[in-house]
């Protein structure tokens, strides 16, 4: 108890007690501010680019987008995994044993790193061929991502340590350091682009460069508030059961991203063989739909922590009074943003591109309004898979992802020769849906689970 009280400067927030709402939004409301800033890092790559460079340079940047999600989508899944033995340690109050399963996640986190950028940097080429990326967008394409792939150990440094402070109620100090990072990338992209004539590879290095600064000022943030994160060096030893214990539920959750990707990649490909005109526009689509998900991936992230430390403070009925909470949160939200898309869904994309393009601006609109109608599914994915997260069942997301990968996977092969550019816009939902069918009685079966192993009676 008294290093809780010592790390009361840090923020930290204990979210076993109070109002689920309450502590909700004030949770999530800075986490969708870092995921907003953390979205001008990709959206700002698209705007200069698709404004000084070219259409085949802003459509090889957005041709990268599927498999960008699913090698960066492992490593972030990965980082959110590890930091859930830590919300359940801070929840029970067992603080030496929550420094121990972080000490065995930097000794995890270094290992992979190194192993999977070293992997994909040998995987990238065969990668994009395999989306059948256009052969006018290939270069592009190509020296764009393989610059983000070479800096995938930043994209651990950064996700890694804010889920960390994240998990221990702090949202907010990670948004900053966003903040300051979607600064320097913004303005390295224009310096680079601008001022020194380079190609993609300039917001490239400017994305790799302001995560590594995020990441490196969070480990600072860190070492200097977090009393409870002063380390007895028999604390830092490497510990196999520890390492089991958030493998388990790191790498389902890593996989989860990546087994969702393989359709969106298999769907990629199906773009890509459409040309050049609808790989632009649903890239600008698809930036503008991240950004108003922006909700969504806050809400999960939220959700993470809020069951994380609630099931380790064994108080279960506030987790399902948390879910109900949350996804009545997205669906009202939902509703906003369809009808942000319906009245301006043909203005937002003219910030990738020019208003004369008027057939990409078309598709684009119709892309943001047949996804933005089906946010209330993409609600229960977000809001529903983290919180079985966080309650420790990561496997789970596992055969939630195989159900998404499955309705993409059948637009992109089978749809798409049907109802050619819609089977495109409607993939995402199909999955969103298809996701959801499995999510919802998996979630009450875990909460009765875990009632019955605490011997508490559900409600």
């Amino acid at each position: 108890m008294k290093e809780m009280m010592r790390s009361k400067k840090a923020a930290i927030v204990d979210m076993t007690a109070g109002s689920p709402t309450a502590l909700i939004l004030g949770f999530a409301i800075p986490m969708l501010l870092g995921t907003l800033f953390q979205q001008f890092y990709s959206m700002a790559d698209t705007v200069i680019v698709g404004r000084y460079l070219s259409i085949n340079a802003l459509a090889g940047v957005g041709s990268t987008a599927a498999i960008n999600f699913l090698i960066n989508g492992f490593v972030i899944g990965m980082s959110s995994g590890f930091a859930i033995p830590v919300a359940q340690r801070f929840g029970a109050r067992d603080y030496t044993d929550m420094r121990k399963f972080i000490a065995n996640t930097i000794w995890l986190s270094l290992i992979f790193s190194f192993v999977v950028t070293g992997l994909v940097a040998i995987f990238t080429k065969p990668l994009l061929v395999w989306t059948q990326t256009p052969e006018e967008i290939m270069p592009y394409a190509y020296q764009y991502i393989f610059i983000i792939f070479l800096g995938i150990p930043t994209t651990y440094l950064y996700n890694v340590t804010a889920s960390l402070i994240r998990a221990l109620g702090d949202s907010k100090t990670p948004v900053y350091f966003l903040i300051l990072a979607s600064v320097i990338n913004i303005v390295l992209d224009f310096v680079t682009i601008v001022g020194f004539g380079f190609s993609v590879n300039g917001p490239a290095l400017a994305t790799v460069f302001s995560q590594a600064v995020s990441g490196i000022l969070c480990i600072f943030y860190m070492r200097k508030k977090f009393p409870l994160l002063r380390f007895a060096p028999r604390e830092l030893n490497f510990d196999r059961r520890k390492c089991e214990i958030l493998l388990a539920m790191a790498l389902p959750m890593g996989l989860q991203y990546s087994i969702t990707a393989i359709g969106s990649v298999i769907v990629q490909s199906a773009v890509n063989m459409l040309g050049t005109v609808t790989v632009a526009a649903v890239t600008a689509g698809q930036k503008i739909s991240m950004f108003l998900c922006s909700v969504y991936d806050a809400l999960g992230a939220t959700m993470a922590t809020y069951a994380g430390q609630n099931v380790g403070a064994g108080k279960l009925r506030r987790v399902k009074e948390g879910v109900y909470v949350a996804t009545r949160i997205g669906i009202l939200y939902g509703l906003f943003a369809f009808l942000l898309c319906f009245l301006f869904g043909d203005k937002l994309p003219q910030l990738f591109i020019s208003s004369e393009q008027t057939e990409i601006l078309q598709q684009a609109k119709l892309f943001l309004l047949a996804n933005a109608a089906f946010y209330g599914a993409l609600t229960v994915v977000n809001v529903w898979r983290f919180t079985i997260q966080g309650m420790g069942y990561s496997v789970f997301a596992i055969l939630a992802g195989v159900a998404e990968m499955a309705a993409r996977t059948f637009m992109g092969f089978v749809g798409v020769r049907f109802f050619g550019v819609y089977a495109i816009f409607f993939a995402s939902p199909l999955a969103w849906l298809a996701a959801d069918c499995f999510l919802i009685p998996a979630f009450h079966h875990c909460h009765r689970k875990l009632c019955l192993l605490l011997g508490l009676q559900e409600e």
